[in-house]
């Protein structure tokens, strides 16, 4: 038996109440029984066109977590869309699962008629927990995909573009505190080395950065460690390094009340979507610290313009040219904090809605 339950979003519900919070158009809640497929999509705002964002699969605590998740996910898509100058909207999903063990073609291509069933309201992509493959078992079931191979016309994994944005945002980061944005000799810490953190790891390396890594999986830290010289330290000690710069490479809300008084860096620049566990405590408290933040959906963009381009008709110089702008916006931001003395999450995300509103006049005119 396949179940779908559909909810237009009202604010005034008690059963999701954290979802008015977010404002979202629509969120969709699916469910497979035989393929052990659950998964929400969370579709924030189609203002600016298609919600576009990737699927996550990851074993969380409770469906509650989940739905969380991919709330403030997907309204992190819309921001970075807006500030990025791309005409797409903010989606996104989660599989409910262990990525290693539960994943299988049929629950693959169950959940793309699932995406199918959006008419192209939301265009989904890769994200930590799938890949490429993932994405051609999808388009099996739907056109509404990208991120798909090379050999099929797609722009392939978008992990070292999202790598290069974060890289170019981390150094306007050292611009503006160090007055270079040189990276040689710096102490950064990186917490997470999949797909993107690796390769943000090989960069660093190659700018001959003092690099520090942890993640949940041992095997590829001695892989990455080994290939670049990185140290390993463990989970919890990352942050009570002395470092210049954190790097949150994994998952979401590592900057929060238990860890912010540990923080010894003066930067942090990382490609985790949602890094400040409340922005608006959070991110008041990193200027009381001298911390500089570089806004997580502006400078870990790269990925998004990447698979954006492959709706285009993909170029990879392209892509990188438009990806290596996030240095310029980072910049930018820090700017436009100071003069208004409010902290940098804030100010990237009044860029963001002033485009959404102004391109939402735009089309309300016939």
């Amino acid at each position: 038996m396949v179940e779908i339950k559909e909810v237009e979003l009202k604010k005034d519900t008690s059963i999701f109440g954290q979802i008015s919070e977010y404002n979202h158009e629509k969120v969709v809640f699916c469910h497979d029984h035989e393929t052990g497929l659950k998964a929400i999509i969370g579709i924030h705002n189609t203002v600016l066109g298609p919600a576009l964002g990737g699927t996550r699969m990851w074993s969380y605590a409770s469906d509650a977590e989940a739905l969380n998740d991919v709330l403030r996910l997907s309204r992190g898509m819309t921001y970075k869309a807006a500030i990025s100058g791309l005409n797409l909207g903010g989606g996104k999903a989660v599989i409910i699962g262990d990525a290693k063990k539960d994943k299988s073609e049929a629950l693959m291509r169950r959940y793309g008629r699932f995406v199918k069933n959006l008419n192209g309201a939301y265009i989904t992509a890769e994200d930590v927990g799938t890949t490429t493959k993932d994405m051609e078992y999808i388009k099996m079931e739907t056109d509404h995909v990208a991120g798909l191979p090379e050999a099929m016309g797609g722009s392939g994994d978008p992990s070292p573009v999202t790598a290069y944005g974060t890289y170019m945002g981390m150094k306007a980061a050292a611009k503006k505190v160090y007055g270079s944005d040189s990276l040689e000799g710096k102490k950064i810490s990186v917490q997470g080395v999949g797909h993107v953190g690796g390769y943000l790891v090989e960069l660093l390396a190659k700018e001959n950065a003092q690099v520090f890594i942890t993640d949940i999986y041992e095997d590829r830290l001695r892989e990455i460690s080994n290939k670049y010289g990185a140290k390993v330290v463990g989970m919890d000690e990352i942050y009570d390094l002395d470092v210049d710069i954190y790097a949150p490479c994994a998952l979401g809300a590592t900057v929060n009340d238990s860890t912010l008084s540990r923080l010894k860096c003066q930067i942090i620049a990382g490609s985790a979507n949602n890094q400040l566990k409340d922005e608006s405590v959070h991110g008041p408290a990193l200027i009381e610290r001298g911390i500089y933040y570089a806004p997580d959906f502006l400078i870990n963009a790269g990925g998004l313009i990447n698979v954006y381009s492959e709706l285009q008709g993909y170029n990879r110089e392209s892509a990188y040219a438009q990806t290596e702008r996030i240095y310029g916006y980072t910049l930018d931001i820090f700017e436009l904090a100071e003069k208004e003395g409010i902290h940098t999450q804030l100010a990237a995300t009044k860029l963001a809605e002033q485009r959404i509103q102004s391109i939402g006049k735009v089309h309300s005119t016939y």
